[in-house]
């Protein structure tokens, strides 16, 4: 296929390459013509001489010997450190000592995958996949979260300074949902992450998920103490809803929920510098009305989850 600035297609060379070879138009003619220098009306003209009709199509730039080109076992030895190890390019240029752009091109060359696509136990590619419809799958999950003092933490006052007053602040405790299909959010801070605190956090997460039109069908949780519980078993036995819980030591299982806990600290948690512990958790809301309503998302073409729940506002219920 031509690139996007080529003047002639395979249809125009072979025009222009009759005109001078059976036609007998001077070079010059024919590149005014048709709008090509000389020297490209030569090459066409050349190429049908040689082998037809055939010769217009575009040929491959690659060069025929790459003297320059990394040996083949320095790419052998790079392969087999990443492979066996799963290093990134720098930490195999460090053992190798080679450049890590070299490193990067070999891997590349060889459509190794990038390590974030990886599973971290077995090496092997993660498949992902989507839910066909809201409701058909719900990823929960719990983040434990430091409070700030009084005044700030280390990033406002200085680690010194920090260290005299964050003994005894506690912790806080992000319950979140995340619905496969739509990646609507729903979350709560709250005090702990003990069972009672769990089942009473999913039913108002299934409220919410009920009142824009979602039904709950298979809740996906990690093996925490209070998903494990019969409090928690029962909840949704009572709700129709099948629980599935993750491999043990394969949070990627719930990647979904996991990416968004990564997300709400990165723009949220750690987004500023906060006074307080309450300062923080106000500016939660309006984050989290951000993240549903208006954040694009990647897997979502660039659009926010309510963009999947038509009935995210309630008006049609």
């Amino acid at each position: 296929m031509p690139h996007r600035n080529a003047p002639l297609t395979e249809t125009g060379r072979l025009r222009l390459a009759r005109c001078v070879v059976e036609d007998g138009w001077p070079l010059r003619r024919a590149a005014e013509r048709f709008q090509v220098s000389p020297t490209t009306a030569q090459r066409w003209a050349a190429r049908y001489r040689a082998v037809g009709e055939a010769g217009m199509a575009d040929r491959s730039s690659r060069p025929h010997r790459s003297p320059r080109r990394t040996a083949t076992r320095t790419e052998r030895r790079i392969i087999k450190v990443r492979l066996a190890r799963r290093w990134g390019p720098a930490r195999i240029a460090g053992l190798l000592n080679v450049p890590a752009s070299t490193v990067h091109r070999v891997l590349t060359r060889f459509r190794l995958a990038r390590l974030t696509h990886l599973d971290r136990v077995t090496g092997t590619v993660i498949r992902r996949y989507e839910r066909e419809h809201p409701g058909e799958l719900v990823h929960v999950d719990i983040k434990k979260l430091g409070n700030i003092p009084d005044g700030g933490g280390h990033k406002t006052r200085g680690r010194q300074a920090s260290r005299k007053t964050k003994t005894g602040v506690g912790y806080q405790y992000i319950h979140t949902a995340v619905d496969d299909h739509s990646r609507l959010a729903y979350s709560e801070i709250l005090p702990d992450e003990k069972k009672e605190t769990a089942t009473a956090f999913w039913q108002r997460a299934q409220a919410y998920y009920a009142g824009v039109g979602i039904t709950g069908e298979r809740v996906l949780t990690d093996n925490g103490s209070c998903y494990k519980s019969h409090a928690w078993r029962d909840l949704l036995a009572a709700a129709g809803i099948t629980h599935k819980r993750t491999r043990p030591y394969r949070p990627q299982t719930n990647g979904k929920v996991e990416r968004l806990n990564r997300t709400l600290l990165d723009e949220w948690a750690y987004a500023r510098s906060y006074q307080s512990e309450q300062e923080r958790r106000d500016a939660f809301p309006g984050w989290l009305h951000t993240y549903n309503h208006h954040r694009g998302h990647t897997a979502l073409a660039g659009k926010p989850p309510a963009s999947r729940v038509p009935n995210l506002t309630g008006q049609y219920t």
